[in-house]
């Protein structure tokens, strides 16, 4: 039995859970939003006193170990969206280099990062962006979204513009994170 997949979630106040037998849906609304997410069948939904559990269908003709991957990823992506419409999620990311500038007019964000133009990425509705540029500070672009995976992919695909490199440590960097530097190229000894 998956570790992960028998832990109960507990749905706090103010979020309703729905369960759609046939079609294998689970919704959930909340004041952040409402998300949806299908369950495999070989996973059985049940949710009674405030609290869900997912449990594995013993009947079910997928074999047992792919019931346990989905065990604990179904149970995983139901809590990711319980916790997305109460509580939210927030991802900082800083611009390093010098000259590397972002701003925002709504949800259309244009960066300018070296290269000979700058770009520009309409972000989904669902997720809301700020940026802030200060004198003598990096660049900062904070995302929030109740959608835990669009926001990742967003920030995956905002990073791949300037990927951060270990020589100058330049880039799109998550806040507070380190860059492992390398040495460059030394002068060969005579």
């Amino acid at each position: 039995m998956s570790r992960i997949g028998k832990l109960p979630i507990s749905i706090p106040a103010g979020v309703t859970v729905n369960f759609d037998e046939k079609s294998s849906v689970v919704t959930v609304k909340g004041p952040k939003g409402e998300l949806a997410q299908r369950i495999d069948p070989s996973i059985k939904f049940s949710n009674a006193d405030g609290q869900i559990t997912l449990e594995v269908d013993e009947k079910s003709p997928v074999n047992y170990k792919q019931k346990q991957a989905f065990h604990g990823l179904y149970r995983s992506l139901v809590n990711n969206m319980v916790v997305g419409v109460s509580e939210g999620y927030k991802k900082t990311m800083e611009l390093v280099g010098v000259g590397y500038r972002v701003s925002n007019q709504g949800n259309l964000v244009e960066f300018s990062l070296g290269y000979t133009h700058p770009i520009f990425i309409q972000l989904p509705k669902e997720v809301k962006v700020e940026t802030k540029s200060e004198r003598n500070q990096n660049p900062i672009i904070t995302l929030e979204s109740c959608d835990k995976q669009l926001l990742g992919l967003i920030c995956a695909k905002i990073r791949s513009f300037r990927m951060p490199e270990p020589y100058k440590g330049k880039g799109i960097l998550f806040q507070g994170e380190v860059i492992r530097r390398k040495s460059g190229k030394t002068a060969a000894a005579k």
